[in-house]
């Protein structure tokens, strides 16, 4: 049942209630209403408690409250229907029973409203235990429905308990960040997962509406966080686990189909998707995007729109895009127009710095796998990551080299690259053009690999010794690269420091130092001096 708009708890002398507040025992209150209807007035001494300023007493109140209205629940002593006024049941024919429990409803949506307002409480112990007050209710409502219909023939669920849920859990001020890891417990059930999914949908499209579709970080970081902690079944068989037992036909239930849950699934994310986003919120939707949204789409191709724009925006932004794409293209038939134009000017500098770099040279060798692409294509890329390489660092130079490598293989066309027969007439400016943005007019083919050559002698030895695989025939075997692209510099460090010395002794240059500044040459002495105290 929703929340009542009225909460109607003061019904004694709010004086003589705060005054004994603090000495109720509510276990104690609990028993005795549970035990006669005759001491159905204290219950108010529980929702007294529960609006405490003290955080023991809330969480003392939301155990009392829970224990007491589920068993309510379970022992059908709560009104079930339309609810009339409390003024209407006192003056109406309604029977000592029935009055007892409208009473008793009454209190109870009372109660439900004070703990979805607790939801935002300042104090976690007391968000966390009022969250599964709730739940705990929503489970007892959908087992003891508070509606009058025919649960022969309707499905149960307290919707609109749930929906308030996840409207608080959404904050728009607070981030619940903590909260929903909490919640993530309940959304292990499929019935609570699919309506979740729905009330998502419709308070996003509301909130959005409403703020004009402006960015609302702290709301939208929830509703991330919330939807991003979805575990989507894939099979119609994982079904199994529901919060509410239905006795009408559950197979004819739409939180029971694999099918519904895609589908609210889709309209979830979309629904998310067409309004702007916070900026550093891109990143964690792509990173996430082709492994746990689109497989679980029952339409993937509905994401094209936010996908190209994302690869449209270029940086890290662009090279997470990447792995969404390739799921489209290669699983859906995506066509891209100039898809390799752009992932040609996604190869800059800062490519060998960012945290995706593994992932984004995996999937540039997947699309740059076919033996079906243009030479000049080929040769473009090939040309601009050796051009690249000049200034990248060690971890990243042992990824580009066999990936250049590797590029030649697959089309031997461009072994030109390598052995350019040249005169004493050529120019010895290269002819390619590093600032050109269309791979077909870069002018690759026209110039050479030479910096391939340069690096036979790079400083780290590592990269030397496969720069020199170009002075010989290349094997025809392409490199495994994916044992390369985790490779960081500390890996990299440990493993020249553990490979075995020469016996050897290593002949350093040494002189010891004297004094403060002197030694070395005199180096320090020459730049730096030391000035007395006057």
């Amino acid at each position: 049942m929703a929340p009542s708009k009225k909460r109607n708890v003061n019904s004694r002398n709010t004086s003589e209630r705060s005054s004994k507040a603090a000495k109720v025992d509510l276990e104690g209150v609990v028993d005795r209403i549970l035990e006669s209807r005759k001491h159905a007035n204290d219950v108010f001494d529980i929702l007294e408690s529960l609006q405490s300023e003290k955080e023991r007493d809330v969480v003392s109140a939301v155990d009392a409250c829970c224990r007491l209205f589920s068993t309510l629940l379970e022992m059908k002593d709560l009104f079930v229907g339309k609810l009339p006024a409390e003024d209407e049941a006192l003056s109406g024919e309604y029977s000592a029973e029935d009055k007892c429990r409208i009473f008793m409803r009454h209190r109870y949506n009372a109660c439900v409203e004070i703990l979805v307002e607790h939801l935002n409480h300042e104090h976690f112990e007391v968000k966390e235990s009022a969250l599964c007050c709730l739940m705990k209710f929503a489970a007892g409502q959908g087992q003891h429905p508070l509606e009058d219909l025919d649960w022969s023939e309707h499905h149960s669920f307290p919707w609109e308990l749930m929906l308030a849920v996840v409207e608080n859990l959404t904050s728009k001020s607070t981030d619940n960040t903590l909260l929903i890891s909490r919640f993530q417990e309940f959304l292990e059930m499929d019935d609570v997962r699919y309506y979740v999914m729905s009330a998502l949908r419709e308070s996003v499209g509301k909130v959005m509406d409403k703020n004009k579709g402006n960015v609302l970080p702290v709301y939208q970081n929830n509703v991330f966080t919330l939807m991003s902690s979805i575990n989507m079944p894939s099979q119609q068989s994982e079904l199994t686990n529901f919060m509410v037992k239905q006795e009408a036909k559950q197979e004819n239930w739409k939180a029971a189909k694999l099918n519904e849950h895609k589908r609210a699934f889709e309209k979830m994310w979309l629904s998310f998707l067409k309004y702007k986003l916070p900026s550093n919120m891109y990143k964690k939707l792509l990173v996430i995007l082709h492994d746990s949204i689109l497989p679980h789409m029952s339409k993937p191709t509905l994401m094209i729109d936010f996908l190209t724009a994302a690869y449209e925006v270029g940086g890290a932004i662009s090279l997470l895009a990447l792995n969404g794409l390739f799921v489209l293209i290669h699983q859906h038939n995506l066509d891209y127009p100039d898809f390799y134009k752009k992932l040609y000017n996604l190869l800059e500098p800062t490519v060998f710095h960012v945290k995706y770099r593994a992932r984004f040279f995996h999937l540039a060798n997947l699309f740059l796998s076919s033996s079906h692409l243009p030479l000049y294509l080929v040769a473009a890329f090939a040309k601009r990551l050796a051009r690249l390489a000049l200034t990248a660092p060690p971890t990243g130079l042992l990824i580009v080299l066999p990936f250049i490598y590797n590029l030649i293989r697959r089309h031997p066309s461009c072994r030109v690259l390598l052995h350019k027969p040249s005169t004493e007439d050529e120019p010895v400016e290269d002819p390619y053009l590093m600032d050109e943005e269309d791979p077909a007019q870069c002018r690759a083919l026209e110039s050479s690999l030479w910096e391939i050559k340069t690096l036979q002698k790079h400083y780290h030895p590592d990269v030397a010794k496969a720069a020199m695989m170009i002075n010989a025939p290349l094997p025809e075997q392409e490199e495994d690269i994916s044992e390369v692209l985790e490779l960081t510099t500390y890996e990299l460090m440990e493993r020249d420091l553990k490979q075995p010395q020469d016996k050897k002794s290593i002949p350093l240059e040494f002189e010891t130092a004297t004094q403060l500044l002197k030694g070395g040459g005199d180096v320090l002495a020459h730049h730096f001096c030391l000035l007395a105290d006057e």
